[in-house]
């Protein structure tokens, strides 16, 4: 089924794949704490996976072959085995995606170009070996150093045509809302619920809020701070006995070990007669080993998320 000049190409896809599934299982057992959010696995890994597919492609294959085409081919081979057998979420996915294909094609230029000029097959193994085992070397390394704490605020804004009276109205309690209201976001796409309602026990600081989400998704909010027209500040709790497991991957879920959601507030500005500039923030904590990255997406996902309620907010009060 395969000719003979593409068996090499078979060969360094198999052998790749095969390295991926074996640093995955190895990564995400129990000896390692944090083993798939770690540098090691993300970084390291990846440069190991470009080093040994570029190391089986021949080199007649051409200059892209080795350093491209087949590191890409292999970690989207990686990610669809990760989905076909549940090892990984796609939310987890798309966001270790950028990761992994830099570093495939970081490590196949690297190893092509200090290895290519060995004459000698034995000096080019023990190349591709040592990048090959580097992620296992550092490993043991970075679990020496605790995942450092990052807090993180996400703001939004919009200006209403509405007076802050009305615009109170509508944030101190969220009505349900319509799938029609909310406007298109690649959040929907990857997965993430879609706010469904904010309900209110009683006016005033120590008020519970309690703002729910789709798939059983919902976060216990305690009024904090109730100034009426000018400030709403709440602590936020998510409520993991109504969430499924089903709904977020253990590594993005909210309130677990590595990120959490702690506030919320809704500042309104009066700009003059009939306009109101609300303001939208939270608070979020990050504990990973790569917060520098891993907060370029959890501000992304928070920023659609509040943007997203604000355009409700907005349609609701011009229209009343």
């Amino acid at each position: 089924m395969i000719s003979r000049q593409h068996i090499p190409f078979a060969v360094a896809l198999v052998i790749g794949l095969a390295y991926a599934l074996l640093a995955r299982f190895y990564f995400g057992g129990p000896i390692w704490k944090d083993g798939l959010l770690s540098n090691a696995f993300l970084i390291v890994m990846p440069t190991g996976l470009g080093a040994l597919t570029a190391h089986f492609v021949p080199r007649d294959a051409g200059w892209w072959w080795r350093r491209v085409w087949a590191p890409f081919l292999v970690v989207m081979l990686f990610f669809a085995a990760a989905i076909l057998f549940h090892l990984e979420g796609l939310i987890c996915l798309i966001i270790i995606c950028p990761l992994f294909l830099a570093g495939s094609f970081i490590g196949a230029i690297s190893y092509t170009t200090l290895a290519d000029p060995l004459d000698r097959p034995r000096d080019k193994t023990l190349m591709v070996a040592a990048f090959a085992l580097l992620p296992f070397v550092a490993a043991p390394l970075e679990q020496l150093i605790a995942a450092p704490d990052t807090f993180r605020r996400v703001e939004n804004t919009v200006v209403i045509d509405a007076p802050a009276a009305v615009v109170w109205q509508h944030i101190v309690r969220v009505a349900p809302i319509e799938g029609r209201e909310l406007p298109a976001s690649l959040t929907d796409a990857i997965g993430f619920p879609r706010p469904v309602e904010a309900t209110l026990s009683h006016e005033g600081v120590g008020g519970v809020r309690h703002a729910t989400f789709e798939r059983g998704v919902e976060f216990i909010e305690t009024v904090d701070e109730w100034q009426p027209l000018r400030r709403l500040s709440f602590s936020i709790v998510p409520n993991t006995a109504t969430i499924p497991p089903t709904t977020f991957d253990e590594h993005v879920i909210v309130g677990g070990r590595f990120f959490d959601v702690l506030r919320g507030t809704y500042e309104l500005h009066p700009l003059g007669p009939g306009r109101t500039r609300l303001v939208l923030h939270s608070r979020q904590r990050l504990s990973t080993h790569l917060n520098w990255y891993a907060g370029l997406w959890t501000g992304w996902v928070m920023s659609e998320i509040q943007g997203r309620i604000l355009v409700v907010l907005k349609g609701r009060c011009e229209a009343g």
